[in-house]
């Protein structure tokens, strides 16, 4: 059974900043890519930001140079450190793995959501 369980979601002021976390517990062989993905109210989820166990990493427009994910070092653990946050990246943010439980069995896997509320 796995778990995500993410952390450090809350209220803040624009300009400020936010670090979130995602932690994978259970049976695990190893996690080729988590994610991050937040849902703004009334829209569609969408893409934030992408990482591989490589380290390789991909951001959404909207984020580029202002957030950085980045993994732990016992990958199991992602961060999305958010810096200069805007009232428009409110939204309740997911953790997404891509991940395996035992060779060549992978699945995607998601946490419970925190919620990002940014005040103008």
């Amino acid at each position: 059974q796995v778990q995500l369980v993410e952390s450090g979601g809350g209220l803040v002021q624009a300009g400020g900043s936010l670090r979130l976390s995602c932690t994978a517990s259970g049976t695990i062989f190893n996690i080729p890519r988590m994610r991050w993905y937040r849902q703004a109210p009334g829209k569609q989820r969408e893409l934030v930001a992408p990482i591989t166990s490589g380290g390789s990493t991909n951001y959404a427009d909207s984020v580029k140079g202002r957030f950085t994910i980045s993994r732990g070092n016992a990958k199991n653990t992602v961060y999305l450190q958010m810096n200069s946050l805007k009232p428009e990246d409110t939204a309740v943010y997911y953790c997404n793995a891509y991940l395996c439980t035992m060779p060549g069995v992978c699945n995607d896997y998601w946490g419970q959501g925190t919620q990002v509320t940014v005040s103008s």
